[in-house]
């Protein structure tokens, strides 16, 4: 069970700082369906990061420190890359669906040219091993390796990755601005009632151009973890449909925080569920449970994206978006 709830944490964190980078765009007017390409976007420039600090001398002492630096990075790539989607939405009037489509076809082309220009190779890897350098164990945090933690102690202090929580703490503090700030409440009006929020001298421009931002930040962001923590950092122009699945997150949480954490675990257990069906052991009895039932691990990889066409189809009634995203503010409107 300890297994299955850390594993369940890696994709949850992920699938949630992107699922609230979706959040900040659209409350503030701007559709960004954009998130998996500034999450191919963002696995990119962290690995490429990392590796080239690795080969800069960085060693495995610095592992945790070097991990900081990376998430600044790739949210700082996350947010540039952005930029294409806001500046087309907001100064260009550009329709925001095809431009986000555009950014998602654009992202894996680009990065894997590069990948292939610079490394000579398709997909690029950290040197050494990864996981083992920036996992946290136990004895971090002061605990002998053979003590016992107990199931929450196991989970939260062993084989664990600092990017699971810096991911929930920016989650909470994000949230908290999203809804108990001036700048959160500004935000939304944006996306709500654009031509009211500019009649009190709210720039709505410059809130879409931050929404928007705030969004590519958060996005590029998971996009490094995800990368990191479930496939050895490598960055091959590929995540594997998570920024959809972060997008259906979204909706199915009817764009609020505590709805989005709620659902983003259950999508993350099962997302967890397909990537470890062949080896599961729930029992602890050395029998993969899930192996045993004898349903093809095809059925279990499907689980996750058939299970959002279906909650969609039968929430989407009830979802309910801000009434002004996806169309240009214009001032002469009212």
């Amino acid at each position: 069970m300890t297994f299955l709830l850390q594993q369940t944490l890696i994709y949850t964190v992920p699938l949630i700082l992107v699922a609230l980078a979706g959040v900040f765009a659209e409350r503030s007017g701007i559709i960004n369906l954009a998130l998996e390409g500034i999450m191919v976007i963002g696995a990119f420039v962290g690995a490429w990061f990392v590796r080239s600090q690795q080969e800069g001398g960085w060693n495995e002492e610095q592992a945790q420190l070097l991990l900081l630096a990376a998430l600044l990075v790739t949210a700082a790539a996350g947010a540039l890359f952005s930029l294409l989607l806001s500046f087309s939405a907001v100064k260009m009037k550009a329709d925001q669906t095809i431009g986000g489509t555009a950014l998602n076809l654009l992202a894996p082309a680009l990065v894997l040219f590069l990948v292939n220009i610079v490394f000579q190779q398709n997909t690029l890897n950290l040197r050494y091993d990864a996981p083992s350098w920036f996992m946290l164990f136990q004895t971090d945090f002061g605990f002998e390796r053979k003590a016992k933690l107990g199931l929450v102690g196991d989970l939260l202090l062993n084989k664990t990755y600092l990017t699971t929580y810096i991911g929930i703490l920016i989650y909470v503090v994000l949230s908290v601005v999203l809804y108990k700030t001036r700048f959160g409440l500004r935000l939304r009006s944006c996306g709500e009632h654009p031509q009211a929020a500019d009649s009190v001298g709210i720039n709505v421009y410059r809130m879409r151009y931050l929404g928007t931002s705030i969004s590519g930040a958060l996005a590029g962001m998971g996009g490094f973890i995800y990368a990191l923590t479930t496939s050895n950092g490598a960055a091959n122009g590929d995540v594997a449909g998570f920024g959809f699945l972060a997008l259906a997150v979204m909706i199915f949480g009817n764009w609020k925080p505590l709805n989005i954490a709620v659902v983003g675990f259950l999508f993350g257990l099962l997302k967890c569920i397909s990537a470890c069906s062949g080896t599961l052991d729930i029992n602890g009895d050395g029998v993969y449970t899930l192996a045993q039932i004898g349903v093809s691990t095809y059925v279990y990889n499907m689980l996750p994206y058939v299970i959002t066409l279906v909650v969609l189809a039968f929430t989407s009634k009830k979802s309910r978006a801000p009434k002004a995203e996806g169309i240009p503010y214009d001032k002469g409107q009212r």
